[in-house]
């Protein structure tokens, strides 16, 4: 600690009424021996794979201290211990001041307190207390990036870009990002009321949304038709990677003359973790990149590559993205199409291309600050830009026209038979056609594939 105090003298006290002295009275020289330190010192000398810092290096950075800034914050520090209506203990006040430090850098950089780690815990295992939605910070309110499947947001008809404006009564306008979602949590069973201005609506709507246990289910499937199978990943995990090989397993299993094509829905996949990421991408790429990682230390670059042997044995594939697909599900679905391994077809996804690491500071706390930014295999950042999909289609719904009845020949009286003995009678197939009628996106998937398959049938 001597090391750190002796560069005190250096800041010497200017002509304003409260000085650097009064600060480091206040708080017996710890708190900004503290904070200069860390200005100093480079945030990852723990880790010994980082170049290390030579003298030179260092007294290059104390060169650079900014002495007048570190001045107004002992200047903030002291007026408001001083003049506030309260008495403000000074953890609570140096803890608000690293909450803005990290808030002010990203919206997915921040303080993580014990009960943030906790939160982290839960998500990555797939099981935790609440409403089911993904949430992020726009313009001092909450905005809804995805509701998770079968979950009492999504059932109450929460939509990914709502935003919510109150929680309650009380007023979102203000809040921290992790404030609001401690209010979102509860008790499985009791109510919140969200108050939410939907998209392409102005005028706030009220929901009332029962809090329950979130078990997540991260991939699910079925069969589309005979040939075609649907996989849906709701969000990673770290189990994802392993259940999305034994769902192509299933789908294999219920299509006994075997698959021919296969849709991955990722939309409104908020992302997760990022290896399972690359598992996924994994299990139907039989070689080259997956995606790669660049940032200021070596730890945060990273590069991942496909294994050989393809799941699918290289069926044509068509992944579904809308403008909840993001992080996670961006590296599948760039990499996929990048490799030309996919087709993707839908909205251009949220553009969430940047890597958080968690660095621990202490038993309890920590922080989650964005250290890389990821890139497509052929180099793309979609940092703020998102995938854009092969083939655009919006989201709509399918209805059938009212016509009059279209006779054939075959309801003709005495018509002659087909010479193959077949009586031109369509036949029931396993479509489910409930599902289709409501995705107009997933139609279209299912409608490329088989259009794929027709074309190759021809060709070969």
């Amino acid at each position: 600690m001597a090391e750190k105090i002796s560069m005190m003298p250096y800041l010497k006290p200017n002509n304003r009424k409260e000085t650097i002295v009064v600060f480091v009275q206040k708080l017996k020289w710890v708190a900004f021996a503290f904070l200069a330190t860390a200005l100093v010192q480079p945030a990852f000398a723990a880790d010994p794979s980082e170049e290390p810092v030579t003298e030179q290096t260092a007294a290059d950075q104390s060169n650079g201290l900014p002495l007048e800034d570190l001045r107004k914050f002992a200047d903030v520090f002291d007026r408001i211990k001083k003049a506030y209506v309260e008495d403000v203990d000074d953890s609570v006040l140096l803890n608000n001041a690293i909450r803005g430090m990290l808030a002010g850098l990203d919206p997915h950089s921040s303080y993580l307190e014990p009960s943030a780690f906790d939160d982290l815990q839960e998500t990555t295992s797939g099981e935790f207390g609440g409403l089911g939605i993904e949430v992020g910070m726009e313009g001092g309110f909450i905005k809804v990036i995805t509701p998770i499947d079968d979950t009492p947001a999504k059932k109450a008809g929460i939509d990914a870009g709502d935003l919510i404006i109150k929680l309650g009564d009380r007023t979102v306008k203000g809040m921290s990002l992790q404030e609001a979602v401690n209010l979102m949590r509860g008790k499985p069973g009791t109510s919140i009321r969200l108050t939410v201005v939907k998209r392409n609506s102005d005028s706030p709507v009220e929901i009332d949304v029962v809090r329950d246990v979130i078990r997540v289910t991260s991939v699910k499937n079925m069969k589309l038709d005979e040939g075609y199978g649907y996989i849906r990943v709701t969000q990673f995990q770290a189990q994802t990677g392993a259940d999305f090989i034994r769902a192509i397993e299933l789908l294999k299993e219920k299509n006994t003359d075997g698959l021919k094509g296969m849709v991955i829905d990722l939309r409104n996949n908020p992302g997760g973790v990022l290896q399972a990421a690359v598992e996924v991408a994994d299990a139907v790429l039989e070689e080259g990149l997956i995606v790669y990682t660049e940032g200021r230390i070596k730890s945060s670059r990273l590069r991942f590559t496909a294994t050989p042997g393809d799941e699918t044995d290289g069926i044509p594939i068509v992944v579904l993205i809308n403008g909840g697909s993001a992080s996670a599900s961006e590296i599948v679905a760039g990499a996929l199409q990048d490799q030309s391994r996919a087709i993707i077809l839908g909205t251009e996804s949220f553009g969430k291309g940047s890597v958080q690491t968690v660095l621990p500071l202490d038993e309890a706390y920590g922080l989650k600050l964005t250290t890389a930014r990821y890139y497509t295999p052929n180099g793309r950042s979609i940092q703020a830009l998102g995938i854009k999909p092969d083939i655009r289609v919006q989201r709509a719904t399918v209805q059938e026209e009212a016509s009059a009845p279209i006779f054939k020949e075959a309801d003709l009286s005495g018509h002659l038979s087909n010479e193959n003995g077949e009586n031109g009678d369509s036949q029931e197939n396993s479509l489910n056609q409930e599902l289709l009628s409501r995705d107009f996106q997933l139609r279209e998937a299912l409608n490329l594939l088989k259009g794929l398959n027709i074309m190759a049938t021809r060709k070969g």
